[in-house]
């Protein structure tokens, strides 16, 4: 839980989004009990307005560029501005499920 701490505080500073969700879904990947290596990011802010998608995942890697390297595996992003958000009515898409690594 340390990293997903350190990811909710790093993208709460730079960017003040209205809505932040950090889910780690590493126990739905074929990986060791307590990881840290699978994330999804929902954010909602302002700072998104008139970026393209493509800018708004750059400015994402930028920030997490430290846990990308030491960690992070896997980092689903799904970033809104506020009228996007009320769009999709609050609600980011479901992950896929996991098909095993190598071994699906």
């Amino acid at each position: 839980m340390q990293l997903q701490n350190q990811i909710i505080n790093k993208l709460s500073s730079a960017l003040t989004p209205a809505h932040l969700e950090v889910v780690n879904e590493s126990g739905n990947h074929n990986v060791p009990a307590g990881s840290e290596s699978h994330f999804k990011v929902t954010m909602v802010t302002d700072a998104f307005e008139g970026e393209s998608l493509v800018k708004r995942h750059q400015r994402l890697y930028q920030l997490l560029a430290e846990e990308l390297k030491s960690g992070v595996h896997a980092l689903a992003m799904h970033l809104y501005t506020p009228a996007e958000w009320r769009e999709k009515e609050g609600a980011a898409p479901l992950s896929p499920p996991c098909m095993g690594g190598e071994k699906g």
